[in-house]
C-alpha cells in the first residue's frame, strides 16, 4: 500500500484531535496539510503536532466555502483525501472541491443550511451518482455520534442480534471546565442543536416533541446517574434506514442544570435567534454574535475534567431469544488534554474521524459512491479503534431500564 497525503479543513478543537492523530498514523500518511480560514490557528496546532510526535505538517489558509479555491488547495498540496471538520454548512462546497479534484471526502456531521436551523443527510445523499461515477468515495459521519455509535450497531447486528427491534444512544459529558457557561463543540451548531424540536423514530416514521421536553435518569459507566434529554440527532435518519425492520431509535443527552438555566435565559433574550436584526446599521445574527463572546471550545482542554461516558442500549432477538446489550466508551478529559491539547469531546470526534480516514485510504472501506459509515464492515474499525484512544467496553444486560420511558 501506498502512503496517502492528507488534508485536513478546520482547525477547532476537532481539527487539532485529526492532526495529532493523522500524524500518528504516519504509516498510512505520508504527509498532512492543515487548512482553515485561519492559518494562524493551524500554524499553532503544527507547532504543538511538531513537539509532540517530531511530524511537520503544513499549514494553509482557505474559505472552504469557495469550492473552486479549496479545489486548488487539494491539487496544490497533492492530497489523496480530504477530512472535513469545518463548519456543517460547508459540507457540500467542499464536496464539490473533492469531486473536482478527484479525490476522496470524509466527514463527521452532516449538511445543515446556514439560513435554516435543520440538518438531514438528503442534500449529500444526492450526491450519491456524482460520487459513483467519478469513482470515488464520501464517507459521511465519522466522528463518535455519529460516527462510532453507528459503527456499535452495525457491530452489534452483525455479531450479536439477528433482529435489533430497539436502539438508544446515550451520551453524557460529565466533564467540568469552571466555566459559567460554555458549549464542549461550536457553540453555534451546538446551540442551535439542543434548541430545536426533539425526534424519534418508532413503528416506520419519526415523531416530533418540544424541546428538551423528555427527560429520564441513566447510570452511565464511569460516571452515575446523570439526568439526559431525548433530542434529535442525525444518525437516527441513516440508522433508521439502514438497521432492518428496527421498531424504535431515541438519541438521549446529558446536560448539567447551570447548562440548561443559562440557555433559556438566552432563548428568552433573543440570543438564540438565527434571524437577522439591524444593529447600528450593519446585519448580525444574534446567535453567531454569541458564538463571537463565548469561550471557545478548542480552547478548553486545559480546563477541563471529568469524563465523558458515550454508548448504544439495544434490546432485539438473537436465536429466536429476547436479549438486551449495551456497547461503550469512557473517555477522560484531562489524557485527552495531555496527548493533544483538546477536551474529551473533540478527541471522541477527531480519533474516529482519523480511523475513517486511515481505512478508506489503506483501501479496507474504499468504494465509489457516498456512503453512512455503518453500511461498511464494522470489525475492521472496532479492531483499531481501541489502540488510536477510544476503547469499547460492552456487556449483555439482563433488561433494557430505557424500555420504560415513554413520551
Amino acid at each position: 500500500m501506498s502512503k496517502k497525503r492528507v488534508l485536513i479543513i478546520g482547525a477547532g478543537g476537532v481539527g487539532r484531535v485529526v492532526a495529532h492523530k493523522c500524524a500518528q498514523a504516519h504509516e498510512t500518511f505520508s504527509h498532512v496539510t492543515l487548512a482553515s480560514r485561519t492559518k494562524s490557528k493551524c500554524d499553532a496546532i503544527a507547532a504543538d503536532v511538531k513537539k509532540s510526535t517530531g511530524i511537520q505538517i503544513d499549514t494553509a489558509a482557505i474559505d472552504a466555502d469557495d469550492s473552486k479555491a479549496t479545489a486548488a488547495l487539494i491539487r496544490s498540496s497533492k492530497s489523496d483525501l480530504v477530512i472535513n471538520v469545518a463548519l456543517p454548512y460547508q459540507d457540500l462546497t467542499i464536496m464539490d472541491a473533492c469531486l473536482d479534484a478527484g479525490v476522496n471526502y470524509i466527514d463527521t456531521a452532516n449538511y445543515e443550511p446556514l439560513d435554516d436551523a435543520k440538518f438531514e443527510y438528503k442534500w449529500q445523499w444526492a450526491y450519491r451518482e456524482k460520487f459513483e461515477k467519478a469513482g470515488l468515495m464520501a464517507l459521511l459521519g465519522s466522528g463518535f455520534d455519529p460516527g462510532q455509535t453507528n459503527i456499535y450497531c452495525a457491530h452489534a447486528l452483525k455479531h450479536h442480534f439477528d433482529q435489533i427491534d430497539t436502539v438508544d444512544i446515550v451520551d453524557c459529558n460529565a466533564g467540568s471546565n469552571g466555566l459559567p457557561f460554555a458549549t464542549n463543540f461550536n457553540p453555534e451548531i451546538n446551540i442551535r442543536e439542543v434548541t430545536a424540536n426533539g425526534r424519534f423514530f418508532r413503528d416506520g416514521q419519526f415523531h416530533e416533541t418540544k424541546p428538551m421536553a423528555i427527560s429520564t435518569d441513566y447510570d452511565f459507566p464511569g460516571v452515575g446517574v446523570k439526568k439526559m434529554f431525548l433530542l434529535y440527532h442525525e444518525e437516527l435518519e441513516s440508522l433508521s434506514q439502514n438497521i432492518p425492520g428496527v421498531k424504535q431509535m431515541r438519541f438521549w443527552m446529558t446536560f448539567s442544570q447551570n447548562y440548561l438555566t443559562h440557555l433559556e435565559v438566552l432563548q428568552n433574550v433573543g440570543m438564540t435567534s438565527i434571524k437577522p436584526i439591524i444593529y447600528e446599521g450593519r446585519e448580525i445574527v444574534p446567535l453567531q454574535f454569541l458564538k463571537a463572546v463565548l469561550p471557545d471550545p478548542g480552547a478548553l482542554g486545559a480546563k477541563t475534567v471529568g469524563k465523558t461516558s458515550i454508548g448504544c442500549v439495544f434490546t432485539g432477538k438473537k436465536d429466536g431469544k429476547t436479549k438486551h446489550y449495551f456497547i461503550y466508551n469512557i473517555c477522560d478529559h484531562e489524557e485527552c488534554n495531555e496527548e493533544t491539547g483538546a477536551q474529551g469531546v473533540s478527541y471522541t470526534t477527531g480519533v474516529p474521524a482519523m480511523l475513517g480516514a486511515k481505512l478508506v485510504a489503506e483501501g479496507t472501506w474504499l468504494k465509489p459512491g457516498v456512503w453512512n459509515i455503518e453500511q461498511l464492515d464494522p470489525d475492521p474499525f472496532m479492531k483499531e479503534i481501541g489502540k488510536w484512544g477510544l476503547p469499547w467496553e460492552d456487556k449483555v444486560l439482563t433488561e433494557n431500564v430505557l424500555a420504560a420511558v415513554e413520551h
